[in-house]
């Protein structure tokens, strides 16, 4: 009979060879690309060609089941699997879609079947000066006393 703690080492070992030998059957590229469009652009505008721009073979893309497979349902970029063109599905607003949040990057995940591939595409959202400031008065007025520029040197003076 086999002491407890050298029969966990041999399970461990077993899957740590079927792991590796699991991951080895896939065949898994990733890569980074990034592209940045001014928010508001027209829908059907192209942000640019992901495929061409990864090296893929265009003509295998729709076999390939090339899609993004990231992202809210309301997705507001698609890409066509005829010619893996990135373009604009949905309106794209700024400061809906990052509020506060500088740069505004959306990250899509890309993938392609048979072998599998996945991509990863970063796209920046410009801010467009869309949005006049507000200001709640029309007017302020100030008053200065004269004697302040002699009251703040006396102060910078002293200290």
């Amino acid at each position: 009979m086999e002491p407890r703690g050298q029969r966990r080492g041999t399970q461990c070992w077993w899957f740590a060879i079927s792991f590796s030998l699991m991951l080895s059957c896939v065949e898994r590229v990733s890569a980074q690309i990034k592209y940045s469009i001014p928010e508001e652009v027209k829908v059907g505008s192209v942000v640019g060609n992901v495929a061409k721009d990864l090296g893929l073979d265009i003509s295998s893309l729709e076999k390939r089941r090339f899609r993004i497979v990231s992202g809210a349902e309301d997705a507001q970029f698609e890409v066509n699997p005829n010619n893996g063109a990135l373009y604009v599905h949905g309106n794209i607003d700024r400061e809906e879609l990052c509020e506060k949040i500088h740069p505004c990057i959306k990250n899509l995940k890309l993938v392609a079947e048979n072998p599998m591939e996945i991509h990863y595409v970063g796209v920046e959202i410009i801010d467009v000066n869309d949005n006049s400031p507000r200001f709640p008065d029309e007017e302020k007025i100030l008053e200065i006393p004269e004697s302040t520029l002699q009251a703040l040197s006396m102060v910078l003076a002293s200290g």
